[in-house]
């Protein structure tokens, strides 16, 4: 499988992007090429197209897949396992949302309500818990608003999205005339 010029710049891209969303670079490149190509692939369509070694796709498709990125499909007469990603890239963007969560954020704020059941033993310790506790619930509201977002469709998504630079411009009139 080779390429195109347009999917190979793109491929090449979420290869450096993949490493800021938490993926590495290969994953990165891997999941472009689902993405970008119509027809599931298999191992070795993905090897070939990315030169790289059929084990480190093997490697990448497990991790793809515990991120739930990928789904796998069978051919009929064909014993290979094939993939792809799910045709709305909404589902992509909540499936990241999810499990960047689960991997991040969620750990994050257990050790934060460990450290605010501890009790403080100087004044030191009062200042940490006060600002763990600002850390906390601010981690809080986005984890209760990621999970809002997972649960709407994706028509709803991109409303809410087009409606925040509006909400935005409307917060800010509210704050001049409030400052009057």
């Amino acid at each position: 499988m080779k390429l195109t010029p347009l999917s190979q710049s793109l491929v090449l891209h979420f290869g450096e992007m993949g490493s800021r969303w938490g993926l590495n670079r290969t994953l990165g490149q891997m999941y472009a090429v689902i993405v970008l190509t119509e027809a599931p692939l298999n191992a070795d369509q993905i090897s070939e197209a990315l030169q790289i070694s059929r084990s480190n796709v093997s490697m990448g498709l497990k991790e793809l897949k515990s991120w739930n990125l990928i789904k796998l499909q069978h051919i009929p007469g064909d014993r290979k396992e094939y993939f792809t990603a799910p045709e709305d890239v909404w589902e992509i963007a909540k499936t990241l949302l999810v499990e960047r969560r689960k991997r991040e954020l969620d750990p994050t704020l257990t050790s934060l309500r460990d450290a605010l059941v501890q009790e403080p033993s100087s004044s030191e310790d009062v200042y940490a818990q006060q600002r763990i506790r600002e850390m906390h619930d601010l981690m809080e509201m986005i984890s209760s608003w990621s999970g809002e977002l997972e649960n709407m469709s994706s028509g709803k998504l991109a409303t809410l999205l087009t409606l925040g630079s509006g909400l935005s411009k409307i917060l800010e009139a509210k704050d001049r005339l409030l400052n009057k």
